[in-house]
């Protein structure tokens, strides 16, 4: 019987985990191998170097939290109030997800800080994100200064909501978060 490889996504998925954790530095084949538990010989069958990994990394990342999101919100029909719902249902699930989590998301911004290319692809994939957003709330809503304003709402509660640390006056997280949805979709 002959040796199993491991799949090219789990490189990239461990990859997305280490440069949450540690940004693109921690990004090594060696310890990717070891934390996949194999040899860092199959690494090579799918990527020339590390560069190549990092690439599809970022490739990865841009496809889940631009395209793949947009699909999974239409697919589900519904008018734009219904497709707003979902976005959000399916944002907040994402979590700590190796491609769609905040992790992620978060060391790419900090690594486009010092890397123009990086920054780049981070700029088109929230171009994307506020696209769409704004396409949406366009739907609900015809003044183009309260689409603009919603859409960068939702878009800086996303990216934001782990920084802060506030309370919210004897309100829990989740009832503010709860609040602002309401807001949003009015």
């Amino acid at each position: 019987m002959g040796v199993t490889r491991t799949p090219r996504g789990k490189w990239i998925e461990e990859g997305l985990r280490a440069l949450a954790a540690g940004g693109p530095e921690a990004v090594r084949v060696e310890v990717l191998a070891q934390a996949l538990g194999v040899s860092k010989g199959g690494f090579y069958g799918y990527f020339a170097n590390r560069d190549a990994l990092l690439t599809e990394m970022l490739d990865a990342w841009e496809r889940e939290v631009t395209e793949a999101v947009i699909e999974r919100v239409e697919s589900g029909g519904g008018d734009p109030r219904d497709r707003l719902e979902r976005l959000f249902l399916i944002v907040a699930a994402a979590g700590d997800g190796p491609a769609t989590g905040v992790g992620p998301d978060l060391a790419i911004r900090d690594w486009a800080r010092r890397d123009e290319a990086v920054a780049e692809r981070l700029r088109r994939a929230d171009n994307r994100r506020m696209d769409y957003l704004r396409s949406l709330f366009r739907s609900i809503c015809s003044d183009e200064d309260e689409v603009e304003v919603r859409s960068l709402i939702a878009f800086s509660l996303r990216i934001g909501y782990h920084f802060i640390a506030a309370d919210h006056g004897g309100r829990s997280r989740a009832e503010v978060m709860e609040l602002t949805r309401k807001w949003l979709l009015r």
